[in-house]
């Protein structure tokens, strides 16, 4: 015994009964200068920072982080202070 399929014709939508398009759509909207995608946001960095793996005794990393809020950047600074003197330098 074969199944009816339902039917599945588009239905067709009224052009004027689009919504509007609000000033929060043109906001997150493409922005173009000519052909040329401009992107939003943070520009890239000329020397971004590199992603590594470190390992680290547990107590040292708890004290950087009972230190509160940006302990990743103070112990940036930290090692760019005692980083050893590169050859030419």
């Amino acid at each position: 015994m074969s199944v009816s399929k339902k039917s599945t014709h588009a239905t067709w939508t009224d052009s004027d009964d689009a919504p509007e398009l609000s000033d929060e759509w043109f906001e997150n909207a493409d922005l173009h200068q000519g052909e040329k995608l401009v992107r939003r946001g943070r520009p890239k960095s000329a020397a971004p920072s590199v992603a590594i793996s470190l390992r680290l005794p547990p107590d040292v990393l708890e004290r950087w982080k009972s230190t509160g809020p940006g302990w990743q950047t103070r112990m940036v600074a930290s090692l760019k202070n005692h980083a050893p003197k590169g050859r030419g330098h």
